[in-house]
């Protein structure tokens, strides 16, 4: 959108932690202003004068009071609320495949509970991504830190949940595209990379790019479930104890992966928008080298003995 020479406001919880964003476009085109989707005029004032809202507010697990009902289902009720009341014509929404309000998992509900109050909403247009990866994912970047320490890595349900990562990149490509055209309310777009590929499969090349060589261990479901149950704690723990790591599994994550997490059959996509999926092999590299042994060189860099005269 900046590239487009839009103005931009982002409305953030802790507008210290992202001043980084400001870097992204010319001087004074992006704005950061403090909002809390649990506080409803803060996101109306936040909303105020805009001619679109995109809402990207999600978690992976709860924490507090930053639970999935909060964040995935009230949330973009009020962002849709706010916008039209302050007569803003477009919203987008960037939902997940998979949301579904009969689904196992709290997040897939929740998310189908978000879908249904934007759609409500006159101009609404709903985004559905996979597992979206790039240089800041709780992806690729988790299980590479993993690695790092880690002997052994679990493949939850014996690895076999197929997933069809996308590009973080792509995702707001299409974002931007759906703000532009108003022939896209009302319609809803999964969004998946080039290829599909199995849990297991991503693991071995993701390892294979950091040139770690951990044990790539099944784990069955009800194992997972029981090794979960610390991940809740350590989630539940995080809220009063903000210093406490983010659990690498919880339960909910576990219902979340007995379906697998690719672009439906018929369903409209990234190419109906106009933009071409990247595929996540070649781009992976450019941001897990800081997790190979010698970081960002360790392919260059020349043997001791043949260092300079």
């Amino acid at each position: 959108m900046a590239k487009e020479g839009r103005r931009i406001r982002v409305a953030v919880r802790r507008p210290w932690a992202a001043y980084k964003l400001r870097l992204l476009g010319d001087v004074g085109q992006i704005e950061i202003v403090q909002a809390n989707v649990r506080a409803p005029e803060t996101v109306e004032r936040a909303a105020e004068g805009a001619e679109g809202v995109v809402y990207a507010v999600g978690a992976l697990f709860e924490s507090g009071r930053q639970d999935f009902g909060a964040l995935h289902a009230e949330g973009p009720r009020v962002a849709a609320e706010a916008a039209r009341r302050q007569g803003t014509e477009r919203l987008v929404l960037i939902s997940a495949i998979g949301a579904d309000p009969h689904a196992m998992s709290k997040y897939a509900r929740t998310k189908a509970e978000g879908e249904a109050a934007v759609r409500e909403a006159p101009g609404a247009t709903i985004l559905r991504p996979s597992i979206v990866f790039g240089p800041e994912d709780q992806f690729f970047n988790r299980f590479a830190a993993m690695a790092q320490v880690s002997p052994v890595l679990p493949l939850i349900g014996g690895g076999h949940t197929r997933l069809q990562p996308v590009f973080v990149g792509d995702v707001a490509r299409a974002a931007a595209r759906a703000l532009a055209d108003p022939a896209t309310a009302g319609k809803t777009y999964e969004l998946g990379g080039p290829g599909v590929h199995s849990f297991e499969e991503l693991m071995r090349i993701m390892l294979q790019v950091i040139g770690r060589h951990p044990m790539l261990l099944p784990v069955p479901w009800g194992v997972a479930r029981l090794l979960a149950v610390g991940g809740d704690l350590a989630a539940a723990l995080r809220a009063p104890l903000p210093m406490i790591p983010a659990p690498p599994l919880t339960s909910d994550q576990v219902m979340m992966l007995l379906a697998d997490n690719v672009v439906g059959p018929g369903a409209a996509t990234l190419a109906d928008l106009g933009v071409d999926a990247s595929a996540f092999e070649p781009i992976i590299p450019t941001y897990l080298y800081p997790y190979r042994k010698g970081g960002q060189f360790a392919d260059v860099a020349p043997p001791a003995a043949a260092v300079g005269t």
